[in-house]
């Protein structure tokens, strides 16, 4: 059974960077995608889930019901090993519903530097992390969901650096590239980062199922 029955897909999200991102993995399948932006009206999806992929299907049933065609929903976030895994599902709002990137990028480097305080550490990697994505995939039509998940493992830098990406990448610093994941051009980014993971996987299942 073809699990994606129509030529549009929508991708429930209104961060233009991951509009970008999903944009030019899904080319290849020759899919028109929209996004959030094209459907105004629709009521916001509380994300409330425990993990990244209660909200990730909660978000793509709610919008694909209400459009009666595919929906990709992604819910990712940042994982920082010295916070105990935070800001992790909350990373988006981490300083506060309204917050921007900056907002939240804020309060977790606040966050890291008060441990590091009179500690004799190195005071510009600050911790390991890694982001997570959860997509998942949904056709009303068949009533069908595909679900994959990518990471990358990282540092968080006291030195944020690059505007090519959005949310905490100047803040997550790639050993393999010396760089900020702020830093590298889309492309690289697709290569290695937890969402380009994520998509792969998903277009893998895809191409399995035409």
């Amino acid at each position: 059974m073809n699990m994606m029955s129509s030529s549009i897909v929508v991708v429930a999200t209104q961060n233009k960077g991951k509009v970008r991102e999903f944009t030019h993995a899904l080319a290849s399948l020759g899919k028109e995608v929209r996004s959030m932006f094209d459907y105004p009206d629709l009521p916001e999806v509380v994300e409330d889930g425990a993990t990244f992929a209660e909200n990730a299907l909660k978000k793509a049933k709610t919008v694909g019901d209400a459009l009666g065609i595919p929906v990709l929903a992604d819910d990712s976030g940042l994982c920082v090993d010295r916070l105990d895994g935070a800001p992790g599902v909350y990373s988006a709002r981490y300083a506060g519903e309204s917050a921007t990137d900056a907002d939240n990028n804020a309060k977790l480097l606040d966050a890291l530097e008060r441990l590091q305080m009179g500690e004799d550490t190195d005071q510009t990697l600050l911790s390991t992390a890694r982001f997570v994505c959860c997509l998942v995939l949904y056709d009303p039509a068949t009533g069908l969901a595909i679900t994959t998940e990518g990471s990358v493992d990282g540092w968080i830098t006291s030195q944020p650096s690059g505007n090519a990406g959005f949310g905490y990448d100047p803040l997550f610093y790639l050993p393999t590239h010396n760089k900020t994941m702020a830093d590298i051009t889309i492309e690289e980014k697709q290569a290695i980062s937890h969402r380009g993971e994520a998509l792969r996987k998903l277009v893998d299942q895809l191409n399995l199922n035409t």
